[in-house]
């Protein structure tokens, strides 16, 4: 691996299947500029390891090594705070896997730690979809017009019980702080808020081990509102097979429809509005345009966050996606949850402190389960939606 000697030398907190992704993108030269200098996981004795480089068994031990100028935290996600607090109080750039902690206070907390001159950023890989560029810029650009409404039926997160029983973290309120919202779809829901904006207020209905032998939700069904009167419905579960993945936005002057694999975009000649209020005919609409939109999807979204991770610490670039950016999915998470155990609406910005505290009367009746011992076979292509 040629590696140019300035570059950026990072480590990798967690050695599970996102981690070794990350790991395989830097040893592959997907990510020009860095350097993997060691990783860190239970069992390592910081002797060379099966990558060529340093395995610690602690993460204090990787950061007081003194060898990283950054490091990746791919750690279960009960334990982000911890690790990314140490990360940043030392100094280190941070690049932290979603979520950035089990709720809105502990993402508030993290962030408290950053300095000035730390580079802190969150692999939201989704941002990179350019099929979702392509979306946020049409409405970025106003051309739909005033927003009318949005859906978001994203159920083709399916995961079988195996995928519970071989973690002792995942779906538990102890480990994970929730399921489906903070997991799978914290990815939805970032993306939508990216390119809608944040909802003024939400009603949830969660439920929970609907289909799964877990105590947290894996299934959701929400009505949210914007401070324009456009709604949203957004739709998420882990459950159905083979499931959908369909993420409507309707303007007054045209929509956008992703099925999952292609994006249309409908132009209406006349705005909706315009068209109301002066057509003479009694079953009139306004005529329209469609199109394919059209864009390579086949990029490697992970790398591309990790590149731009690098030369933001470079100076070369923009984070694509900020660590504080990590807050605002977090709080639809956290309020749809909210809004099941109220059984009201949840008006944002969200109450991070009685949320946090909901939570933690969870988490105090939540343990870590016993990890099944099971042969599983693993395609983490597979698990991209």
């Amino acid at each position: 691996m040629n590696v140019e000697s300035s570059a950026v030398r990072i480590g990798v907190v967690g050695l599970g299947n996102i981690a070794q992704q990350h790991i395989g993108n830097i040893l592959q030269n997907h990510v020009s500029g860095a350097k993997l200098v060691a990783v860190c996981s239970r069992g390592g004795d910081g002797a060379i390891g099966e990558f060529g480089v340093l395995h610690y068994g602690h993460y204090q031990d990787l950061i007081d090594a003194g060898i990283c100028d950054a490091i990746i935290v791919a750690t279960p996600t009960y334990s982000h705070r911890e690790v990314g607090e140490a990360v940043l109080e030392a100094g280190l750039h941070l690049m932290m896997e979603k979520p950035m902690g089990l709720s809105v206070a502990e993402g508030e907390a993290l962030l408290a730690k950053q300095g000035d001159t730390t580079v802190g950023a969150l692999m939201l890989n989704q941002r990179t979809d350019p099929l979702f560029l392509a979306m946020r810029d049409i409405v970025a650009s106003g051309d739909l017009g005033d927003l009318i409404r949005i859906n978001w039926t994203m159920t083709n997160w399916f995961r079988p019980e195996v995928y519970f029983q071989v973690s002792d973290w995942r779906a538990t309120w102890r480990g994970e702080g929730g399921g489906v919202l903070v997991n799978q779809c914290i990815h939805n829901l970032d993306v939508m808020q990216w390119i809608c904006g944040m909802p003024k207020k939400l009603r949830a209905f969660c439920q929970f081990g609907r289909f799964h032998d877990v105590e947290v939700e894996d299934d959701v069904t929400a009505y949210l509102e914007y401070e324009n009167g456009a709604t949203g419905v957004f739709v998420g579960s882990t459950g159905e097979a083979p499931g959908v993945n369909r993420f409507e936005i309707i303007g007054d002057a045209g929509s956008l429809v992703f099925d999952g694999h292609q994006l249309q975009r409908t132009t209406n000649a006349v705005s909706t509005s315009a068209f109301n209020q002066t057509t003479k005919e009694m079953f009139g609409m306004p005529q329209t345009s469609r199109e394919v939109v059209a864009a390579d999807r086949g990029v490697n979204q992970h790398a591309l966050v990790l590149q731009n991770f690098v030369d933001a610490i470079n100076g070369k670039a923009e984070l694509i996606a900020p660590l504080k950016d990590g807050l605002n999915s977090l709080a639809i998470a956290n309020a749809m949850l909210m809004s099941t155990w109220k059984g009201g609406d949840i008006v944002l910005p969200l109450d991070a402190v009685e949320y946090d505290a909901e939570l933690q009367h969870k988490i105090a009746h939540s343990s870590l389960r016993q990890k099944a011992n099971v042969e599983v076979e693993i395609d983490m292509s597979s698990s991209y939606r």
